[in-house]
């Protein structure tokens, strides 16, 4: 009951916000409504005394939406953030509206921030730093300081940092509006039909998991140090160097990048760099970590990318990270290189051997609807054609053929949609396909190669191996279980514990079960017993 108060409370006030906005509820779902909420609608539009006017709305259902819960915090700006990257559920108009969402909130106190410092790392901030800055950026979850460490060894003068400062009960924050968003997506399920396609405790479910990395600042510095190895042989990218000893859960310090931002481009073309090596180096590296690497920084715009002096690209804010499985990152690589090179029929192929399309399917007509996507994109400028784009058509072409919804999937097309923006940002003629060709049949080439197949071959017998070494005690399990079932069968049949058979005779007397229920009833004891045993 106080969980459904405080849900209530606080979900009044964010109605409200939204109605003002004119973005409470989708216009496709409003005509499914029942009519006593379409009636209460107007209710939310209403401007009390002493709240503020509001500019004027944007007739773009997608901007009204972000704009509104721009408005209600950190945790709403989160949600519409996670909603952009599942074109699946909202799809892609709103997903693409939902990508612009600006993630930017008033800073909050030096004083605080060095508590929190102070705190985390146990220390006074004068015996970490030399100087500790002003906030120069502020989010949802955190704000950036820039400091300067004092003397050590291996820097006499100090070094230059970035030190990330989580938000003060930030945590608490979020779980109050997770709670209520909790709440809502239980009722939603259960009461209103039409939305259950959304999947809303799944989505919230999700979005919870994702905030929880977030808040615990080691993990993000995990993710930096992880994606530091990987890339520490590529010659146009790099991760900051992680300071451990001022790191801890609430904060992250990292090296001070001196670099131009990504999303000026003027200042980069006035440094002069090469724009269209520019755009090529963000495909190619996207891909590399995606393919190469199955791990990928998912939130790479132009905001968190740098451009150093000698042309190499910078990332920093890890906070959104992305994984794909070998099989995923084969099944991609093919996808798009069919699609280069136009044989549909291998791509089609390629669906029913990873196991995505069922194999009642026709593989021909699949073939025929995978032509009808990309076959329109030839001909047409490159500057046109979105590689991301085509693969959510493609993925929506595979749910017509019953191929289940993958999230990691859908997380690399939406990060591919972003990265494309960030290349034509560089290069507005940019042709992706040409920088994405080199990459993905090098990745196939090796894979293909003999020394590769061994190698995989080799460790699916290390993993039968591990499997075969247990095949003794899964024997002995399996004689027991012979032993036992034979112990307990006479000519009747299976015997099973009198006061078992006394709980199931009373339950059948009291609900009036059927003879071959009370045999499922049986059945399932001995399945209990299987499972205890197995």
């Amino acid at each position: 009951m106080l969980r459904s108060f405080r849900s209530l409370v606080r979900l009044t006030r964010a109605a409200r916000v939204l109605g003002k906005h004119d973005a409470l509820v989708p216009l496709e779902l409003r005509a499914e409504m029942p009519g006593i909420l379409l009636a209460l609608m107007p209710l939310a539009k209403i401007r009390l005394p002493w709240e503020p006017a509001l500019e004027e709305k944007s007739e773009d259902a997608g901007e009204r939406l972000a704009t509104a819960l721009a408005a209600l915090g950190p945790a709403y700006i989160k949600l519409g953030q996670f909603l952009a990257t599942r074109p699946d559920l909202i799809g892609p108009r709103l997903a693409a509206d939902l990508s612009s969402l600006q993630d930017k909130l008033p800073p909050f106190p030096m004083a605080e921030a060095r508590r929190i410092i102070e705190d985390g790392l146990g220390k006074p901030v004068d015996e970490l730093f030399s100087a500790l800055s002003e906030p120069i950026a502020a989010a949802s979850i955190a704000q950036v300081h820039r400091a300067r460490t004092q003397p050590e060894a291996a820097w006499p003068d100090g070094r230059d940092v970035a030190v990330k400062v989580l938000r003060p009960d930030v945590e608490l924050r979020f779980a109050e509006d997770l709670e209520s968003f909790f709440w809502v997506a239980e009722r939603i399920e259960r009461n209103y039909a039409p939305a259950r396609r959304l999947r809303p405790i799944e989505v919230v479910q999700t979005l919870a998991d994702s905030v929880k990395l977030e808040m615990d600042l080691r993990l993000e510095a995990a993710a930096m140090s992880e994606m530091a190895e990987n890339t520490a042989k590529d010659p146009g990218f790099r991760v900051p160097v992680i300071d451990w000893e001022r790191t801890s859960r609430r904060v992250l310090t990292m090296e001070w990048i001196d670099g131009i931002a990504a999303s000026d481009r003027e200042a980069l073309v006035a440094a002069g760099h090469d724009m269209g090596r520019l755009g090529t180096l963000v495909i190619q590296s996207f891909l590399m970590h995606a393919m190469r690497d199955g791990f990928f920084h998912a939130d790479m715009h132009q905001g968190n990318l740098f451009v150093d002096a000698d042309g190499r690209l910078v990332a920093v804010d890890f906070g959104i990270m992305g994984r794909i499985g070998p099989s995923e990152r084969r099944f991609l690589a093919e996808i798009l290189y069919g699609i280069v090179t136009r044989d549909y029929t291998r791509v089609a192929e390629i669906h029913f051997e990873a196991g995505y399309v069922p194999s009642t399917k026709s593989i021909h007509a699949f073939a025929q609807a995978l032509r009808a996507v990309a076959e329109p994109i030839f001909g047409r400028p490159a500057r046109d054609v979105s590689m991301g784009k085509l693969l959510a058509q493609l993925f929506q072409v595979t749910e017509q053929f019953d191929m289940k919804t993958r999230p990691e999937l859908l997380l690399l097309q939406k990060t591919m949609v972003v990265v494309e923006g960030v290349a034509r940002h560089f290069d507005p003629d940019h042709n992706i396909w040409e920088s994405a060709e080199p990459v993905l049949k090098s990745w196939m080439i090796e894979r293909m190669a003999p020394e590769t197949r061994i190698e995989e071959a080799a460790a699916g017998a290390m993993q039968l191996g591990r499997m075969m070494s247990n095949l003794p005690d899964v024997l002995d399990r399996a004689e027991r279980t012979a032993r036992l079932l034979a112990e307990n069968v006479d000519e009747e049949g299976v015997r099973i514990h009198p006061s078992s058979a006394d709980a199931i005779a009373r339950a059948r007397e009291r609900q009036g079960y059927s003879r071959p229920l009370l045999w499922a009833a049986i059945g399932a004891v001995g399945a209990l017993l299987l499972a205890k045993l197995f």
